[in-house]
């Protein structure tokens, strides 16, 4: 029988699973969960009650979707869109040294946290913006965008496509409504420019419950006219209000950054 692996205090344990999707780079992952044990949660990017299931429900569920993307070689570019706790773009960082990862998130403390974390794990394939989506649609490009999001699919897609490549897609990590959400929504994202999309599984071999993705793929070309009048972008803001505990309140830093992004 296989056992998991104790971890510190307050860390939870690391499953075997872990080592079939880091290989080598398990260490870095191990130290990655010890972070979000930590600070991940005293900063409110992840809820307190997550703190036991942050290897199967948000690491692990993440780094699996590494599986999309081929490998192309190094410094094939994936730009992560509302990054918040580094999920998935760190997750995807430390499974896949050969990928280049941009994490997109709107306020300073959370990039500050971010850059925080990859300098504690060392890691040398990652640049952080502190910019919404549409700040950076005239400024990086790449063949791939990743978004771990409730947001509708239309409205991710609105945020995000202008930021792929021509035939470039979008990985949206969805729940088990994805494939209701697309035949609701195909229509409205043919028009935006999307040209294939399905939805896909992911680890369902290693995880109690594989991660959907709905894959968004557009053509040679798009009309980026379509975009400029969209209202700004919150991508991971709904996510991480799910992660938090219900009827709790952030206080502090947490209580400004709320106040400023108020119009």
């Amino acid at each position: 029988m296989v056992h998991e692996s104790p971890g510190p205090v307050g860390v939870p344990a690391t499953p075997p699973a872990a080592r079939a999707v880091f290989g080598e780079r398990l260490e870095l992952a191990e130290q990655f969960v010890a972070i979000l044990s930590d600070t991940g949660i005293s900063h409110g990017l992840i809820g307190p009650r997550e703190a036991s299931r942050l290897w199967d429900r948000h690491v692990l569920n993440c780094a699996v979707v590494h599986e999309a993307i081929p490998r192309a070689g190094a410094g094939q570019r994936v730009i992560d869109v509302g990054s918040g706790a580094g999920l998935p773009g760190l997750a995807l960082a430390i499974a896949r040294p050969d990928l280049e990862l941009h994490l997109v998130e709107p306020l300073a403390r959370r990039t500050g946290w971010l850059s925080g974390a990859v300098a504690q794990l060392g890691l040398d394939n990652v640049v952080v913006h502190t910019s919404r989506a549409e700040g950076l649609w005239d400024r990086v490009r790449a063949p791939w965008v990743t978004a771990r999001a409730v947001s509708r699919i239309v409205q991710l897609a609105e945020w995000t496509l202008p930021l792929l490549e021509a035939r470039g897609s979008l990985l949206a990590l969805k729940g088990g409504r994805a494939t209701q959400e697309l035949a609701e929504s195909r229509t409205a994202l043919s028009r935006l420019g999307v040209v294939d999309a399905a939805v896909e599984e992911f680890g369902a071999s290693l995880l109690p419950e594989a991660t959907v993705v709905l894959r968004l793929t557009i053509g040679d070309e798009l009309d980026r006219r379509r975009f400029r009048s969209r209202p700004p972008s919150s991508a991971g803001s709904a996510r991480r209000r799910a992660d938090r505990p219900r009827g709790s309140r952030r206080t502090g830093t947490g209580a400004s950054d709320r106040q400023r992004r108020q119009p």
